[in-house]
């Protein structure tokens, strides 16, 4: 059959009315010179004030948690969220929420950059269950043994002297 006797057959379009997804970040930064600044006795009102900037950003938080010197955010955001300007608006506020409130003995900042880590739904209870037992983790290796190591586990290049803040840096 030439191509011109060739039946054509009917072209189906679906077309999608409603956007649909699934992404979890898991997302981790550092107080300047991981400085250990969060102090347990307002450590949980940072916590919420942080979910309450998320909840604000029409995105959901699935767990927070950290140390006295870095925090994990674990949220599934909606596609269009730009992350960089959520974590941007998360450090900035909670920055000036420390600070306004004196929580801190001296200036509280966060160090600038961040980390960023996508997970498939089904790891979702073992990603909520890490963050949520900070506490118990950091008893076994440090914050920087914990970061490269997660860093290698999802196959994310970096160089050791542009990981970690330093005064030297300054």
């Amino acid at each position: 059959m030439k191509d011109a006797e060739t039946p054509t057959k009917p072209l189906y379009i679906i077309l999608m009315t409603k956007t649909y997804s699934q992404i979890n970040l898991h997302i981790v930064f550092a107080v300047k010179y991981r400085e250990k600044l969060i102090d347990p006795s307002w450590e949980e009102k940072l916590h919420k004030y942080i979910s309450g900037i998320v909840s604000l950003k029409n995105q959901k938080l699935l767990a927070i948690n950290g140390m006295p010197d870095h925090i994990h955010i674990f949220i599934s955001v909606v596609p269009s969220c730009l992350i960089s300007d959520l974590v941007r608006e998360i450090k900035k506020s909670s920055t000036q929420y420390v600070n306004s409130n004196g929580f801190c003995h001296k200036n509280f900042r966060w160090q600038e950059g961040y980390a960023v880590f996508s997970h498939h739904r089904n790891s979702t209870s073992k990603v909520v269950n890490y963050i949520l037992n900070q506490k118990t983790h950091h008893g076994i290796e440090t914050y920087e043994e914990e970061f490269i190591k997660t860093l290698k586990e999802h196959g994310v290049d970096y160089e050791l002297r542009y990981t970690f803040d330093s005064r030297d840096n300054d």
